[in-house]
Order: structure tokens, then C-alpha cells, then sequence
């Protein structure tokens, strides 16, 4: 009688599958136990695998700048209040800086700075960052988050507060906001939204930290109630927009981000205007299609940015809980520790499919193209 026993163990960076015989009784008498390693997959020099930054990077947001790297930005973690790193490939990152230095002064007493958004106009970098405004300063009395506006003259920064919120709301209805410049009609956007309120989109003026007289915000996907179970129940949050192929994308993420039950997922609508209406993708039974949902040893994968690599691919760089190393802090289940992944986007019938037809790559992938 013989036992097979099948164990994965993460050995520098790979997995590594140990591949154990245990012989009860053999055919030659003995007791012996064979043991037959599989050498680990390991990535060429022309290949990555997730993931790319093995540290806390939760709520990414990625952007191009002129200085000739990419930067991606972060939610807060230990040490840093908002997380900047740089790589000239989307695969080798390094850290920065910590791009937020000083608190606003509205928000002196906050501990929570979520899901940083940089863009890049007119000879300086621009900021939009949720945070919770200190009670003194509420202009309303639900007021809880609010995005917030900071400028710096480098894309690492330091940034510096714009001196009063951009917008606020109830709880957390009004976080993770996303800049968007429309190409095709020139005007500056933001989007926003959590909390089980709809993602909402509202034109900015030229100061880009108010909003054009007399537009108000304008929903442009909405939370479902009821109906077949979903990613899109409850909350949805994190949009990211891009144009392609005539199409206005917007990615958002569902459901529940973090701790022992996070169940998250990216979903993706489409739209001729940037202002929607936007057509959510679904699957058969009804409920939004996922573009990117959890797979292998990859939970929650959400929250993501898209960036074109130098040969112009696209690629989604997204946060997941690693389930091997699930927590940021041992013990507390309520902050879940989430490395940055990458995986490549391409078009099928109108849609883009993420990775390995929406599961987290697991395996040496060809890399993106470098910045020179």
C-alpha cells in the first residue's frame, strides 16, 4: 500500500511542488520513503511572475510621468500615510518616498488615507486622496470621508494639501476618486464612490479642486439590490477609467475588499461617453461578469489601475490577499495584507479579459515592454 502526499511551499519567490511517496510496505521489502522534488519555475529574464511587489500596496493607482518611470501609488500601510514607488518595467518597483508628509488641515486627526490618485497636467502633479475630516470641520453633520486635492512639483512629491476638501459625504460613500481627462471632448473628470451608493462622475473646473457651476454628480453605475448573488451587491468602489476602441472602460471593483471574508472581484462597464450611460458586463444568469476574481492562491484581487506599457499593451496592476499570508498584523483578521499584481488586458468581442481569462496568473508571464 502506498500514500501519495502533495504539498506546495513557497520557497525565494516560487513555488515549489514537493511530490512525497510514502511507502507503507513495498515491493522490495523495505520502508523506505522516496522523495522526488520538482525543480521551481522560474522566471526568464524576459518574464515576471506575480507578484511584483511582495509588500502591503493596497487601492493602486499607476500613471506615466515625463521624468521617464512609471509611479504607482498606494493606500495608507505601517510607516507610510500615502505610498508612492517607481519602476521602469511594472515589475521591478522600489520605494520612494512617502508622498504625503503632512496632513491636511482638515483632516489633522485622521488615520485613514485611502486610495491615492496622480495625474500629471500643466507642469505639476495632482493628487486626489480619500480621507476622514475632522469633526470640527464638517460642513454637514453625516459628513465622514472626503476626497481631498494636493500638488507637488515631482511625481514622488512632497505633496502638499490644496487647503479644504474637494468633496464630502455621508460614511464612506465618497472615497477612491479617479481623475479622468475626456479625449474626446477635453473636459476634466472625477470619479468617486463606495459605501453601497452608485460610482458617481462630476466635471471639474480649471482648478481641477472645484467643479463646473451647476453640474452636480452624475451616477454612472449603480449598487444592485436583490436578484442573483454578485460581485456588485452591496458596494462598489474603486473606478478607473480608460478609452479603447471607441469605448469608455470603467473597471470598478465589488463586494467585500478585506478580512477573513473578503470575496472581491474587478468588474468592468462600457460607454460611447465618458459620462455613460454605461452597459455593465454580465454574465448568463444576470449578474456582473468579473474581468478579474480570485484564482490559485490569489484571494479578493480588486481594486486595480491600468497603465500602458512603452510599446502601448495594456496592463492592470491590482492589489490581492495572498491566502498563504492573509494579515497585515498577526492575529487581527480585520487588515488584510495585499501584495501588487500585474497581469496583461486584452480585447475579445468589445471586452477585456484579465490575466488567465480572469484569474490572477500564477505562472512566468512574457513581461511588459520597458521605458528606456
Amino acid at each position: 500500500m502506498s500514500i501519495n502526499f502533495l504539498q506546495k511551499q513557497r520557497v525565494a519567490g516560487t513555488s515549489v511542488l514537493l511530490a512525497l511517496v510514502l511507502a507503507a510496505c513495498g515491493g522490495d521489502g523495505g520502508g523506505g520513503t522516496t522523495v522526488v522534488i520538482t525543480p521551481p519555475v522560474q522566471p526568464t529574464a524576459n518574464e515576471y511572475v506575480n507578484p511584483v511587489l511582495d509588500n502591503d500596496f493596497p487601492d493602486p493607482a499607476v500613471m506615466r510621468s515625463s521624468d521617464g518611470w512609471f509611479y504607482a501609488f498606494a493606500t495608507q500601510t505601517t510607516s507610510f500615510r500615502v505610498q508612492v514607488s517607481r519602476s521602469k518595467d511594472l515589475v521591478n518597483w522600489s520605494a520612494v518616498s512617502e508622498a504625503l508628509p503632512t496632513r491636511p488641515a482638515w483632516a489633522s486627526q485622521s488615520q485613514n488615507f485611502w486610495a491615492p490618485d496622480v495625474i500629471e497636467r500643466d507642469g505639476k502633479y495632482v493628487m486626489y486622496f480619500s480621507t476622514q475630516i475632522d469633526a470640527a470641520q464638517r460642513q454637514r453633520p453625516d459628513h465622514g470621508f472626503c476626497i481631498g486635492m494636493a500638488t507637488a512639483a515631482t511625481a514622488a512629491g512632497p505633496y502638499t494639501d490644496s487647503g479644504q476638501p474637494v468633496v464630502c459625504g455621508p460614511s464612506f460613500t465618497t472615497i477612491d476618486p479617479m481623475a479622468f481627462d475626456d479625449p474626446q471632448t477635453g473636459k476634466r473628470l472625477l470619479f468617486w464612490g463606495s459605501a453601497g451608493s452608485p460610482l458617481v462622475v462630476q466635471e471639474l473646473a480649471a482648478d481641477r479642486r472645484s467643479f463646473v457651476p451647476g453640474t452636480t454628480p452624475t451616477p454612472v453605475v449603480q449598487v444592485r439590490n436583490g436578484g442573483p448573488a454578485g460581485y456588485d451587491q452591496g458596494l462598489i468602489e474603486g473606478p478607473w477609467v480608460t478609452f479603447e476602441n471607441g469605448f469608455y472602460y470603467l473597471y470598478f471593483s465589488g463586494n467585500s475588499c478585506c478580512g477573513a471574508n473578503a470575496r472581491y472581484a474587478v468588474l468592468v462597464a462600457r460607454s460611447t461617453s465618458a459620462t455613460g450611460p454605461y452597459t455593465v458586463l454580465t454574465g448568463p444568469d444576470g449578474a456582473a461578469q468579473p474581468v478579474l476574481q480570485a484564482g490559485g492562491k490569489w484571494l479578493a484581487p480588486g481594486h486595480n489601475g491600468v497603465i500602458r506599457d512603452a510599446a502601448g499593451v495594456e496592463w492592470m496592476l491590482y492589489h490581492a490577499i495572498d491566502s498563504s499570508r492573509p494579515f497585515l498584523l498577526p492575529g487581527n483578521t480585520d487588515i488584510s495584507r495585499r501584495p501588487l499584481l500585474l497581469d496583461r488586458i486584452r480585447y475579445v468581442n468589445g471586452w477585456p479579459v484579465v490575466g488567465n481569462s480572469t484569474l490572477p496568473t500564477t505562472t512566468p508571464q512574457p513581461r511588459p515592454t520597458a521605458l528606456p
